[in-house]
């Protein structure tokens, strides 16, 4: 595949003839797709290390507000060149067309990678296929390099780490579980909690104050549970949020795990 990265790239220019430039390897790099888990250093595969191990460039996804790469303190402790690191700031614009412009780029950094024959990762915070900034890049170096081998590595969710951290069964039995981002009024989010067993609430941020409200007006704050910055500074652990007073910015990096009645007390 003897094609350069304009070539491959950009559709509106004429592709090159196989073999019309040497430089450009017979065999293109690897890309790895990587969940790291909710934020604990280690929350990964083994199989994904020894792939972040092989790779020669690892990109880190940053939001703008931070100051350093959540996944990239995931890596703690693993012996990863930091020469092998790339930070980049990932766009979470409502726009449509500055988000696919964003990832249209980012897609062509990591082609040229490929296309120099280098293995190339891409760290995402949780599962890399759950309400992840990895869905948009995959797409993207798809239609940009439809040619190179992809894996992705399935991560914990931030759901099944709060679950195993607060001792929460997510589901029993034949209960149903609906996993969504916030609504952004109570009247919706009531209707669902209402026609599920089990909701597991993502994306809350400045939201949590009503949500915890609605929660009480329903009578059952008391069974619904809340994790935050799982492994992080800050971390918020609380298994009943009848009464929680926690800090303001605890709805950010958080997940809810709504249970509309009280477990069933079973005995084996």
């Amino acid at each position: 595949m003897n094609e350069s990265r304009q070539d491959i790239c950009n559709p509106a220019q004429p592709r090159a003839p196989a073999g019309a430039n040497p430089d450009v390897p017979a065999e293109v790099g690897r890309f790895f797709g990587v969940g790291v888990g909710p934020g604990p250093a280690g929350f990964l595969p083994v199989a994904a290390l020894e792939a972040l191990h092989r790779a020669q460039v690892i990109f880190l996804p940053r939001a703008r507000s931070a100051e350093q790469s959540v996944a990239g303190q995931c890596l703690a402790g693993l012996d990863i060149p930091a020469s092998k690191l790339r930070e980049i700031e990932f766009e979470m614009d409502p726009d449509r067309s500055i988000l696919r412009e964003h990832y249209s780029a980012l897609a062509r950094d990591i082609a040229a990678e490929l296309l120099a024959g280098h293995d190339v990762a891409y760290l995402t915070i949780g599962d890399p296929m759950t309400f992840s900034t990895y869905g948009y890049t995959l797409a993207a170096l798809r239609e940009c390099l439809p040619e190179a081998p992809i894996r992705t590595f399935p991560g914990i969710t931030s759901f099944a780490a709060a679950a195993a951290a607060l001792g929460w069964p997510l589901g029993e039995g034949k209960e149903r579980i609906l996993v969504l981002p916030c609504p952004d009024d109570a009247d919706s989010l009531r209707r669902d909690i209402e026609t599920h067993d089990v909701v597991v609430l993502m994306k809350i941020g400045r939201r949590l104050p009503w949500v915890l409200g609605l929660l009480n007006e329903m009578g059952i704050a008391a069974q619904c549970a809340l994790a935050a910055r799982i492994g992080l500074p800050g971390e918020v652990l609380c298994a009943s949020v009848r009464d929680f007073d926690g800090p303001a910015h605890a709805g950010y990096l958080s997940t809810m795990l709504i249970r509309r009645q009280a477990r069933e007390q079973r005995h084996v």
